[in-house]
């Protein structure tokens, strides 16, 4: 299976030898896939035709943002859901889906979500194995899917982020939060947005990191997805 990388940003120059670029974080984290990566925010796209499926990263954008390689992405997205290729999305990734088939995401209402997070599993899937009844990721946005698109349905929820997961049709995946991020990784930016995030929100980042986070589930369920 041929598994394109669609790399939505660039890690900083500064931040880079803590776990290198995306490419390298995704390849940690999928050591089983031979990841080919196009940077979509320099205009490289892949042909669909080329790949069996697809994985998105995060970015420091906004998919509302009126930039002509989003545009672009939101329309790839629309063009693989005429396909029956697979795609996952990982936070700007996963709103990028649902805005470009039909849902709406924008600002969240409670504001940047960082550090490690606890989200409840509404319904199973039978790729998610093994099954738990929660699962805890790094998270950095504050966008947030406000509304799922036609057939979308919700898979994990928390208090604070209602939408953390979703698929639609067995072919879309999106996954609100960073499980190819490092603690260290994480940490390194929400620190260097102190002065957008806040204090307060900083210290508590700090606190959630003694948490664990379920970094090898997150790789055996998208690995079981994409094989589903």
């Amino acid at each position: 299976m041929k598994t394109c990388l669609l790399v939505c940003d660039h890690v900083l120059p500064a931040f880079e030898p803590i776990n290198g670029d995306y490419p390298e974080m995704f390849q940690k984290l999928f050591p089983e896939l031979e990841l080919e990566p196009y940077f979509v925010c320099d205009g490289f796209f892949p042909e669909i035709e080329g790949y069996d499926q697809f994985i998105c990263t995060g970015s420091k954008f906004s998919v509302y943002d009126d930039e002509g390689w989003i545009v672009e992405l939101l329309r790839f997205i629309r063009n693989v859901a005429h396909t029956d290729k697979k795609f996952v999305g990982v936070c700007f990734g996963h709103q990028a889906i649902a805005h470009a088939l039909g849902g709406e995401t924008s600002p969240a209402g409670v504001g940047w979500n960082i550090g490690v997070h606890t989200f409840e599993i509404e319904q199973f899937q039978r790729w998610m194995l093994p099954e738990l009844p929660s699962y805890n990721i790094l998270m950095l946005c504050q966008d947030q899917v406000q509304s799922l698109p036609p057939k979308g349905e919700v898979l994990a929820h928390s208090a604070e982020c209602p939408i953390g997961m979703f698929h639609i049709d067995q072919q879309f995946l999106g996954i609100q939060g960073h499980p190819e991020f490092s603690k260290t990784y994480n940490q390194a930016l929400y620190t260097s947005r102190i002065d957008r995030i806040g204090q307060e929100k900083v210290m508590a980042a700090d606190e959630s990191l003694k948490m664990n986070v379920d970094q090898e589930l997150f790789e055996t369920w998208i690995i079981q997805f994409l094989k589903s």
